[in-house]
This record gives C-alpha cells, sequence and structure tokens, in this order.
C-alpha cells in the first residue's frame, strides 16, 4: 500500500486558491452595497482641502470603493494609528467639536476591524463585504456631520436671552 502526500497537498492548495478567490473583493460586489453615501459640499471642501490626513483617509475610502483593500494588507494597524492620530490632531478649528471626533472615533473603529477581517483567511466574502460596508457608511456619516456643522455655523441664530 502505496500514500502520496502530494497530491493531498495539491488538493489543499487548491481548496486554498478556491477560498482565497471567493474572499476577493471587486468593485462590481462594492457598487451593489446599499447605503446614502454623502459627498463633501463646496463649503466644507474649502476647509479640508489644505487638512492633508484627512485627504490621505479619503483616498483610502475612495481605493475601498474600487475594491482595493491593499491598505488593509501591509503594517496596516501602525498605519491606521498613525494617520487616526494624525487627524485628530490636525483637525482644522472650525471642525473641532465633539461630534465631530466621535464620527472620527466610528471611523477608526471600523477601519480597524476591516483590516482584521481581510487579513484572516477564514473570513467569509460576504463578512468583509458587511464590514466594507460599515467602513463607507461610518466615512458617510463623517462628512455628514462635517457638512452639517459648516452649514450649521453659517446660519446666523438669534438666542432669547
Amino acid at each position: 500500500m502505496s500514500l502520496s502526500c502530494k497530491k493531498t497537498n495539491q488538493t489543499d492548495t487548491e481548496n486554498n486558491d478556491v477560498a482565497n478567490k471567493s474572499q476577493v473583493i471587486t468593485e462590481k460586489d462594492i457598487s451593489k452595497l446599499n447605503y446614502l453615501d454623502f459627498g463633501i459640499d463646496d463649503r466644507t471642501l474649502a476647509i479640508i482641502e489644505p487638512w492633508q490626513e484627512f485627504n490621505q483617509l479619503q483616498r483610502i475610502i475612495e481605493n475601498t470603493k474600487k475594491g482595493d483593500l491593499s491598505y488593509f494588507k501591509i503594517d496596516a494597524k501602525k498605519n491606521i494609528k498613525t494617520l487616526l492620530s494624525d487627524i485628530k490632531n490636525t483637525i482644522p478649528e472650525a471642525l473641532n467639536t465633539p461630534s465631530i471626533i466621535a464620527r472620527l472615533t466610528v471611523v477608526e473603529t471600523t477601519l480597524y476591524k476591516t483590516e482584521s477581517l481581510s487579513n484572516l483567511s477564514t473570513t467569509k466574502k460576504q463578512d468583509l463585504l458587511d464590514t466594507v460596508k460599515e467602513l463607507l457608511v461610518s466615512f458617510s456619516n463623517l462628512c455628514f456631520q462635517l457638512n452639517k456643522k459648516l452649514e450649521n455655523d453659517s446660519q446666523p441664530i438669534e438666542r432669547p436671552f
């Protein structure tokens, strides 16, 4: 009786390849996600344009919308920590409010969750898509809050004494 280990290893490798391919998320998969995507309005854009750290976060989100999760693969935990720390430390004074800081914290949490799930070989594609959706929703909510803050600041409101 003779046993062949090579065939078993080849089958295991093929199974891993199939599992890895089924976990790959494409732009088409992300475009099917149902969520409300708020953009940055012109008033807000004028204030955040020089805020490089936020612009970097925005690029990460745009790449994620294209199905590019490469940011979450290489030293992501360290990069996320540094990026969010820099964002919070350099936030423009006009936007430095508890509600915006809270939204940034939610974005930070979902960035870590996305990083964690995208690096696990046992993550199912749907679980990863759900997490990516959470990330996109949290960033959209941050953009909404930024817009609302500046909109409210531009409205003269008289308060009774």
